[in-house]
């Protein structure tokens, strides 16, 4: 254990080591309707095999979501699939707010399943990035802004609430730690 964790308080230790283990951070793409295959767009590369647009279906998703080459990702040029991870965005988005349904049996829910996904995303990304920052030790108004940033996004990841303002309100946040954080390394 680091010197900066130990001066972390104990009650925000315990709070960060539970939240980073939340399960709905974790993705489960037995859950998912593949939207990670649909909403993302990539460019061929030495991460991509070829280009696709967002919204379009990976040409390798099979019907019924299951990827074609999923155990030959690497070998077929899709490393970039291999590192992904939406957090838990996938399942949340296809199970508590489609309930269940998916883009595949109702086409006309891929665009709104696309939107929520993007926004699940990335409150999932900027609750682990203000949960990251809490590990520092931080001035006390600094620590008391991410701790209550931290429980806003906790909310909103829960229920993939309206991210606007508070998306900006954490990037606010993580511009005033930078000299924080570069005096501190």
């Amino acid at each position: 254990m680091s010197s900066v964790w130990v001066s972390v308080p104990l009650a925000t230790r315990e709070r960060i080591k539970r939240s980073m283990t939340h399960p709905d951070l974790k993705p489960d793409c037995v859950r998912c309707a593949a939207l990670c295959c649909v909403a993302l767009h990539f460019d061929r590369s030495d991460s991509f095999g070829f280009d696709k647009l967002a919204g379009e279906p990976c040409r390798n998703l099979m019907p019924g979501g299951h990827c074609r080459i999923y155990e030959r990702r690497l070998s077929e040029g899709f490393r970039g699939c291999v590192g992904y991870d939406c957090l838990g965005a996938g399942q949340h988005v296809t199970q508590l707010l489609f309930g269940g349904r998916t883009w595949q049996k109702e086409p006309e829910l891929l665009a709104p399943m696309m939107q929520a996904f993007a926004t699940a995303r990335a409150l999932r990304e900027h609750l682990v990035l203000v949960r990251q920052a809490l590990r520092h030790r931080l001035p006390p108004s600094l620590a008391g802004r991410g701790e209550d940033l931290a429980d806003a996004l906790e909310v909103a990841v829960d229920g993939n609430a309206p991210a606007g303002r508070l998306l900006s309100d954490v990037a606010a946040f993580l511009r005033e730690l930078r000299p924080v954080i570069r005096e501190a390394t």
